[in-house]
């Protein structure tokens, strides 16, 4: 069994970069993405534990099991054509 991981498989762990008064910068690959709390009010006046706890389920799909938040990579760079924001503090969220 090899020690490395077959070619092509992403081998970056998503990673929470900073936090703001403003939002989340979530690092994905070489990519880093804001999150404004406007958009995802879910990560505002949360610990930071539950913020920066966050998993890759898939290829795209990102988990908050702390906060119970799933988002694709697509609703975080288009967070316009995902219109419907649930009010932070609600049980399940997802995009």
């Amino acid at each position: 069994m090899s020690r490395f991981p077959m070619p092509g498989n992403n081998m970056s762990t998503p990673e929470i970069t900073h936090i703001s008064t403003h939002g989340v910068w979530l690092l994905v690959s070489d990519h880093e993405l804001f999150m404004a709390y406007d958009e995802f009010p879910w990560f505002k006046d949360v610990p930071v534990k539950h913020i920066i706890n966050v998993q890759e389920l898939s290829t795209g799909h990102f988990s908050w099991p702390d906060l119970d938040v799933d988002l694709s990579l697509e609703s975080i760079i288009h967070p316009e054509r995902f219109p419907l924001k649930a009010q932070a503090g609600a049980t399940h969220q997802s995009a």
